[in-house]
């Protein structure tokens, strides 16, 4: 293990026991402050564990770090939710994007101004980490990525621990964006709330509406609210019709009928008829876009379609074949067919022929319990949606009824903590 590390380096990387098993991911650094002048101390990582739990490793506890993983000695893992005390910051969080002062070597020349983009802590010989060296950005009074990148020792820094009203986003968001949507909807939720609302605006709109529909809907609420009208019908239209219509639903009437009426009309439509339906039923969970296929589509396209890379794996695991018109409502819903079935048939062989219509669809109507049985039942991942006339309107899938039958809070972290430790 190097005496020198840089802290931005280590966001994303796996933690492994002496065993090699994995413990989780590092998300962030522990900097502990002085009352002295001395540099800051680093005295643990922050891991992200399965169940979006984050936990403190000590840094004692790590016997390597390099650009693959972070390996931990044996003992005892406390899992209980790490929470900041009053003289700690996080390395990635509090201090990336800063904007600083770096003072000239010597008192020779005049100060700089830039943005703080990394910070390497060192190993001293009395085996504590200290914040030694800040990577920064120069500031050009253009945009600040443009800068020249150089280190300065930590002595010579000014403003790194000091209030944030000066700190940025860029460098925290180039983190969070290499992370699954999931992922940094949990980071968001360690996020002081301005600073929250703040990156989650600079966002693109496709990266946010991923994001929102991974946060509990009082963290929704608060984002959406927090964004101009126009960008928040934008960002509603890159939303999965079911989940904009979830959203909304948490929302005043009167903003509803606004947000509504900003959105392009095609994108609308669906998330209208979805907040028509009574809560708890096939209609209210559904999604209204399945991959839907006329029967004299072959195989080949069939398989192009389901590659597609937008396409949710749990959609893309079957195709729902129907007379056209294709959009939803379609024409007379005839089955569907999995995957699995189209991998095993010659390119050319039509869908029309290999359809499973032995399985009864779901009614818009249909409660969540009867969802349940019936996809347990069948060992279904997604199950058809039609109406009276036995046109498709969409297809309940195996994560729609779990979203539904979790507890409302299940999405926030602070609702379900416990004290547990167990030997790494």
């Amino acid at each position: 293990m190097g005496t020198r590390v840089y802290l931005a380096r280590l966001a994303g990387l796996p933690v492994f026991d002496p065993n090699g098993d994995r413990v989780g991911r590092v998300r962030d650094a522990v900097v502990r402050l002085r009352t002295t002048n001395r540099p800051p101390q680093i005295v643990g990582l922050v891991a992200e564990m399965a169940l979006r739990r984050r936990i403190f490793l000590p840094i004692g506890r790590v016997t390597s770090m390099d650009a693959e993983s972070v390996v931990l000695s044996t003992g005892t893992l406390n899992l209980r939710r790490f929470e900041k005390r009053p003289n700690e910051l996080l390395a990635l969080e509090d201090l990336l994007d800063r904007r600083i002062t770096v003072v000239p070597e010597h008192g020779e020349g005049p100060d700089h101004t830039g943005i703080v983009v990394d910070i390497a802590m060192e190993l001293n010989r009395n085996t504590e980490w200290l914040v030694t060296r800040v990577a920064v950005r120069e500031h050009t009074g253009r945009l600040a990525r443009r800068g020249h990148v150089y280190q300065a020792d930590y002595e010579r820094v000014r403003g790194l621990v000091g209030p944030a009203d000066m700190q940025g986003t860029s460098n925290l968001l180039a983190l969070l964006e290499q992370m699954r949507p999931a992922d940094m909807a949990n980071a968001l939720q360690d996020l002081p709330d301005a600073r929250r609302n703040e990156v989650a605006a600079a966002l693109s709109d496709r990266k946010l509406a991923d994001v929102l529909e991974e946060l509990p809907e009082h963290d929704q609420v608060e984002i959406l609210a927090r964004l101009d009208r126009e960008r928040a019908a934008d960002v509603l239209e890159r939303m999965d019709p079911d989940d904009a219509a979830d959203l909304l639903a948490e929302l005043p009437k009167a903003e509803q009928m606004v947000l509504l009426d900003l959105m392009e009309p095609e994108e609308a439509a669906p998330v209208r008829q979805l907040m028509n339906y009574r809560p708890g039923t096939a209609g209210s969970v559904m999604t209204s876009e399945p991959v839907i296929l006329t029967p004299d589509t072959t195989v080949a396209e069939a398989l192009a379609r389901i590659r597609m890379p937008e396409l949710h794996p749990v959609v893309a695991a079957q195709v729902f074949v129907a007379r056209a018109p294709s959009a939803t409502p379609t024409g007379k819903y005839l089955g569907m067919v999995h995957f699995q079935r189209l991998l095993r048939e010659p390119p050319a062989s039509i869908v029309g022929g290999l359809v499973d219509s032995g399985i009864d669809p779901l009614r818009t109507d249909t409660g969540l319990t009867e969802i349940t049985r019936r996809m347990a039942t069948y060992d279904l991942i997604a199950m058809p949606v039609v109406d009276s006339a036995h046109r498709l309107l969409g297809a309940v899938t195996v994560d729609d009824v779990l979203d539904h039958s979790l507890p409302r809070d299940w999405r926030d972290r602070d609702a379900h903590d416990d004290d547990e430790q167990v030997e790494a």
